[in-house]
């Protein structure tokens, strides 16, 4: 039995299906295999109706930049139906937006034909069945990182599937992914000035528990009933008693997170997977725990360190911390570390203006010399957003971050968890797609 398989059989064989009912007329369609009547280009509506499932704090951050669209920049934007698993979230939701469908099941959001993208901000264990459904029914999608729990890689590979042969466009939230300078560095990389690439270094380094114990508690009296479908949040996570913490405070447990290597590590490593041209890792190694945050109710770790090995020899490390904000190379992104990469004949990196990528040969007779390129623009999620609306509109699938390029990068993050939680070294056989 593979790694995956023994830390998944443990987790299980305590869980129970998620208690809620699915919509029948989506049912229906995915067992009849329908094709969905809105796709994308020439078949999508004129206006653009939106679905948000999961209504908290994320999803109101993007609600306010899909107003800004279509109040400032005048898209035709409606935005359709509303989900969340807590009604009186849900309900705020619905009057911000003046949405006239909401409901508890995503399935029955999905079911709207009025939707034609879906914005999927739950926590992780829900990202990747969601977005399966969504695509499923024709939907295009955001869905927030990461793209599924770290205990899901059967799921992970599935949603990869599903979207390779979906017609529609998927975008994962890793926002840094509409920053020019890792696509210029891609660009670089391609062209042969680093020369064979060698290895990529990043890295999250910050102070404070604050995305974790910090997150907004909406009624510290909420309780599991008809307004709050506790089985529906715990969906395939082991079974607990409800508490408002598990409820609210959901990144503080890896029942429902991972700490940094799952809630950070796809922003600064998407990108250097992504100019590297990698494809699945051969062994991953990882370090970490609770180093400084050590509170009865947190159990994941806020330090984590892994090393990822390719069969293309190349090499990328990620090292962060929770507990100290100190970075030694520029940011572009709270505490997220401009990345290193490394080829037989020079390295690029970012100049601390954070204006330049900078081209540095290696000391030999005969180097290329040394060069800068002016970085086009930074990071901005509204432009992440429109990139995503435009491949809708245009029948297109080239997202600054598809599901493919969140797949390699995933896998990754999957074998360093279970890489430190057993104290071994993973491995993955690309014959089987397995983690062993």
């Amino acid at each position: 039995m593979n790694l995956e398989e023994r830390t998944s059989r443990r987790d299980f064989l305590k869980t129970t299906a998620a208690a809620t009912l699915a919509a029948p007329v989506l049912t229906a369609m995915l067992r009849a295999g329908t094709a969905p009547a809105i796709v994308s280009g020439p078949n999508l509506n004129s206006r653009l109706g939106i679905g948000f499932i999961g209504t908290g704090s994320r999803s109101g951050a993007h609600m306010r930049i899909l107003e800004q669209l279509r109040d400032l920049e005048q898209m035709p934007i409606e935005f359709v139906a509303v989900c969340d698993v807590y009604r009186p979230r849900l309900e705020k939701a619905r009057a911000r937006l003046k949405a006239p469908h909401a409901t508890m099941d995503h399935r029955e959001l999905l079911a709207d034909k009025g939707v034609d993208l879906v914005c999927i901000a739950t926590p992780d264990h829900h990202h990747g069945y969601q977005a399966i459904d969504a695509l499923k029914a024709g939907k295009h999608v955001y869905c927030e990182k990461p793209i599924t729990h770290w205990r899901q890689f059967d799921l992970t590979k599935k949603l990869a599937d599903v979207s390779a042969q979906s017609p529609c466009a998927f975008q994962c939230g890793t926002q840094a992914m509409s920053d020019s300078a890792w696509h210029q560095m891609k660009r670089l990389v391609k062209d042969g000035l680093i020369g064979k690439p060698l290895f990529g270094e990043t890295g999250f380094f910050r102070i404070g528990d604050w995305g974790e114990r910090g997150m907004k508690v909406d009624d510290p009296n909420a309780k599991a009933g008809r307004d709050l479908n506790w089985a529906a949040f715990q969906g395939d996570a082991p079974r607990r008693e409800f508490s408002v913490d598990r409820l609210f405070r959901w990144r503080l447990f890896e029942d429902y997170a991972g700490g940094p290597v799952t809630d950070l590590y796809p922003h600064c490593m998407t990108q250097v997977v992504d100019i590297l041209g990698v494809g699945f890792p051969e062994k991953v190694v990882a370090l970490g725990g609770i180093h400084r945050y050590d509170y009865e109710l947190r159990d994941v770790p806020d330090t984590f360190n892994l090393i990822a090995q390719y069969p293309e020899k190349v090499t990328i490390s990620v090292l962060g911390t929770q507990a100290n904000d100190y970075n030694a190379t520029p940011l572009r992104g709270a505490g997220q570390r401009c990345p290193v990469i490394r080829g037989w004949e020079g390295s690029l990196s970012i100049d601390p203006n954070n204006k330049e990528i900078v081209f540095t040969p290696i000391k030999e007779k005969g180097a290329k010399p040394p060069q800068r390129f002016p970085i086009e623009h930074g990071e901005n999620n509204t432009e992440h957003w429109k990139n995503l609306i435009a491949c809708a509109r245009e029948g297109r699938k080239d997202t600054w971050s598809p599901a493919d390029l969140a797949f390699r990068t995933q896998t990754v993050l999957h074998m360093a968890m279970l890489s430190m939680r057993k104290g071994v070294t993973a491995r993955f056989d690309p014959k089987s797609r397995k983690i062993v």
